[in-house]
C-alpha cells in the first residue's frame, strides 16, 4: 500500500510539469523577460530558486522522485536572396522533480541554461496517515483477538471440566455464571451431571441390595443341601448353588464392564503370580495348566480383574479342549493361552459377544470371551485368535 500511494502520489505531482515547462519554453521562445517569467510562475506559486549555494545543496543532497526527457522545439525565420522561410528547431530538455526537506523543486534543464523552481503548493508524499490508519485497524483487530480469547476462556474452562468429568472425576463443578450461551451450556451440564450422579447412586444401592438379597438365599440353600442325606441330591443341589453364585459374580462383571472400570488400579505383578491367582479362582489342578513363563517377568495391571481374565481363558480351554489341558507362554510381550481342539467355526468377533457359546453347555453361560476382551480394553490390549497344528491360540496382544 506504501509503495502504491507513493507512486501515485508522485505521478500525480509531476502533473504539473507540463505547465513548468510549457512556461519555460514560452520564456525561452518569446524572450520574456525574468520578471514575466516569474510572474507567470508565481500565478501557479511556483518560484525560482536564485541562491546558489541554496541551488548546489538543494541539487546535491535531494531525492530524485520522478524524471522525464523530452524536446522543445523552436520556430525561427530565415532569409536568402530569393525568399523568407521558416525553419523548426529541435532541442532537448529535461525535467527533474526533486524533494528536499519537505518541499518539492522542479529542475529544468536545456542546451541554453538550467534553472530551479520551487512548488510552494505540493508536498512530498508523507506515509504518517497511512502508518496512522494501519496501526489504527491492528489495534482494532488486536483489541477483539483479546475481547474473544476473553470471551473463549470458559469456553476453555469448560471444556477442561467435561474431560475431567470423563475420566471419572465425578465432582466437577459446570455451573457458570452469566446469561450468554457458554453460561446456559455449563448450567445445563450442571444439571445433567446431577441426574447422572443420582443414577448412579441408585444402581449402587440396586447392586447393593440385589447381590444381599440373592446371595443370602443360596448361603442358606448351600447350608441346607448339606443336611440332606442322600449324596446325589447333596451334589446336585451344591452345584446348582455354586452355579448360582458364579452367575452372580459374572453378572457384577458385566456390571462393571457397563460402566467402564472406573477404579482401576494398575501395579505391577509377576505374571507368574497372576497366573496362580487365576488357577485358584478356576479351582482347577496345577498339572492341567503348563505355564512356560519367566519368573521374574511383570505387567502393570489391576490385580484383581485382570486376574478374571487370566481364569476365563483358563476356563474357556478346559471346556474345549480333549485333554482338559491349556498352555500359557509370553512371546514379545504377548501372553499366548493354547489348547488342543477344533478350530472356531466363526470368526472370533462373534464368540467375544455375551452369552455366546460354541457348544450349548450348562456348565458356561458365554461370558468368558466377553468378559475377558473388555478387561483387556480396559488395559490398552486386545484379544487375538490363531490356529495352527490343531492348536487353538488365544493371544493378549498389547497395543
Amino acid at each position: 500500500m506504501h509503495q502504491v500511494n507513493f507512486a501515485n502520489h508522485t505521478s500525480a505531482l509531476f502533473m504539473k510539469n507540463p505547465i513548468i515547462t510549457q512556461i519555460y519554453s514560452l520564456h525561452v521562445q518569446h524572450h520574456t523577460s525574468q520578471a514575466i517569467f516569474e510572474a507567470n510562475l508565481a500565478v501557479y506559486k511556483l518560484s525560482v530558486v536564485r541562491d546558489e549555494k541554496n541551488k548546489t545543496d538543494i541539487l546535491k543532497n535531494s531525492k530524485v522522485l520522478k524524471r522525464e526527457g523530452f524536446q522543445a522545439i523552436n520556430e525561427a525565420l530565415f532569409f536568402d536572396r530569393l525568399h523568407v522561410y521558416q525553419q523548426k528547431i529541435v532541442k532537448d530538455m529535461r525535467s527533474t522533480m526533486l524533494s528536499y526537506k519537505g518541499e518539492i523543486y522542479f529542475y529544468l534543464e536545456s542546451s541554453k541554461l538550467q534553472i530551479l523552481i520551487k512548488d510552494k503548493s505540493l508536498k512530498p508524499y508523507n506515509s504518517v496517515n497511512l502508518i496512522t490508519a494501519y496501526i489504527t485497524i491492528l489495534s482494532i483487530v488486536s483489541l477483539l483477538f483479546i475481547l474473544i480469547l476473553q470471551r473463549l476462556r470458559p469456553l476453555r474452562k469448560l471444556r477442561r471440566k467435561i474431560a475431567a468429568f470423563g475420566t471419572g472425576e465425578m465432582d466437577v463443578c459446570f455451573a457458570l455464571n452469566g446469561l450468554d450461551e457458554i453460561a446456559m451450556i455449563g448450567n445445563e451440564l450442571e444439571h445433567t451431571q446431577e441426574k447422572i450422579h443420582a443414577l448412579i447412586e441408585s444402581r449402587t444401592l440396586f447392586l447393593r441390595n440385589i447381590m444381599h438379597e440373592l446371595k443370602t438365599p443360596i448361603a442358606k440353600g448351600r447350608i441346607a443341601s448339606t443336611m440332606i442325606k442322600e449324596e446325589k441330591h447333596q451334589r446336585r443341589l451344591e452345584t446348582i448353588f455354586l452355579r448360582l453364585e458364579e452367575l452372580i459374580t459374572e453378572f457384577a462383571l458385566i456390571e462393571e464392564v457397563t460402566a467402564g472400570f472406573g477404579h482401576i488400579e494398575k501395579k505391577e505383578y509377576r505374571l507368574i503370580d497372576l497366573i496362580d491367582g487365576a488357577i485358584d479362582m478356576a479351582m482347577v489342578n496345577y498339572d492341567a495348566v503348563w505355564v512356560e513363563i519367566d519368573a521374574s517377568y511383570k505387567i502393570k495391571v489391576d490385580y484383581r480383574i485382570f486376574v478374571t481374565a487370566i481364569k476365563n481363558m483358563i476356563d474357556n480351554a478346559m471346556k474345549y479342549s480333549p485333554n482338559k489341558q491349556v498352555k500359557i507362554s509370553v512371546k514379545h510381550h504377548e501372553i499366548i493361552f493354547e489348547n488342543a481342539g477344533e478350530k472356531l467355526n466363526k470368526p472370533l468377533a462373534y464368540y467375544v459377544e455375551p452369552f455366546t457359546k460354541e457348544k450349548p453347555s450348562k456348565d458356561s453361560f458365554g461370558l468368558g470371551l466377553y468378559l475377558a476382551e473388555a478387561i483387556l480394553e480396559a488395559h490398552d490390549m486386545v484379544l487375538d485368535y490363531e490356529y495352527e497344528d490343531g492348536i487353538n491360540k488365544f493371544i493378549f496382544v498389547p497395543t
